[in-house]
């Protein structure tokens, strides 16, 4: 296996993922966002984020804290979170935005309380002069080139009342090994397989990510393979459970 992985010492950002096509396979596209609940199940650590991050920020009583999803794609990490958070008995209202019709679509079709979709991008949403106590997104930041990651990382700061929390891959060796072996059933039903090998070849290392950061947002690896670029307002992280809290618990980890 070593000898068949390509060269990831650097990101290859050139690599266009197929379902970023507009032109793409409508069939495929749809199965993929059907498996997207398995994978990121399975890889992308959010009940881990959740338990840790999110949870501690919910509230529990009828007023419900309000989180936005950007990029939110099928809408399976909105739905999951208000999922859990129901299950944990708190208060929590979920809104799902991705600017892709084909998204939305899919998403919309699949409703869930406490979950609303709308075809939106961040700045869309800043534009309106709208806020949440929670901003996060999954596997987004890898598809942005500089000056869309910029103007999104902006744009959360403005958006996020408590928290923003950028979670996507961290690329090595062994996650585009465990990958490429854990998803050979899916090759050739959908873009998984190919999207998702493409993807962890775009990520980021957590030494190339800090050092594109803006001032006050903060890179954590966290596993399982995963990297976290998070932001908090200064008043948020001078609280509880807040960035100066927890700097020693992270740094250890």
């Amino acid at each position: 296996m070593t000898s068949l992985l390509p060269d990831l010492r650097g990101r290859a950002e050139h690599l266009a993922e197929l379902m970023d096509d507009p032109d793409c396979d409508p069939e495929a596209l749809r199965r993929t966002y059907a498996v997207f609940p398995l994978v990121n199940g399975l890889v992308a650590g959010w009940r881990r984020a959740w338990t840790e991050r999110l949870r501690p920020l919910v509230a529990s009583s009828d007023a419900p804290t309000t989180l936005l999803d950007l990029g939110s794609g099928g809408g399976d990490l909105a739905r999951a979170l208000a999922r859990w958070a129901e299950r944990d008995g708190l208060a929590l209202h979920v809104t799902a935005v991705d600017p892709d019709e084909r998204a939305h679509d899919f998403a919309s079709a699949r409703p869930r309380r406490g979950v609303d979709y709308r075809r939106a991008s961040s700045a869309d949403l800043v534009a309106a002069g709208e806020t949440f106590d929670v901003v996060v997104s999954n596997h987004v930041l890898h598809h942005l080139d500089d000056a869309a990651r910029t103007a999104v990382l902006s744009d959360s700061e403005r958006l996020a009342r408590r928290l923003a929390l950028h979670s996507d891959i961290r690329r090595s060796r062994a996650a585009y090994a465990a990958y490429a072996v854990g998803t050979l059933p899916l090759a050739g039903s959908s873009f998984v397989r190919v999207d998702g090998l493409r993807s962890i070849r775009r990520s980021w290392r957590v030494d190339e990510l800090r050092a594109v950061a803006p001032p006050r947002w903060r890179v954590l690896a966290r596993p399982p393979m995963r990297v976290w670029l998070t932001w908090e307002p200064l008043r948020a992280s001078s609280e509880p459970g807040g960035v100066a809290g927890r700097a020693a618990a992270e740094i250890a980890s």
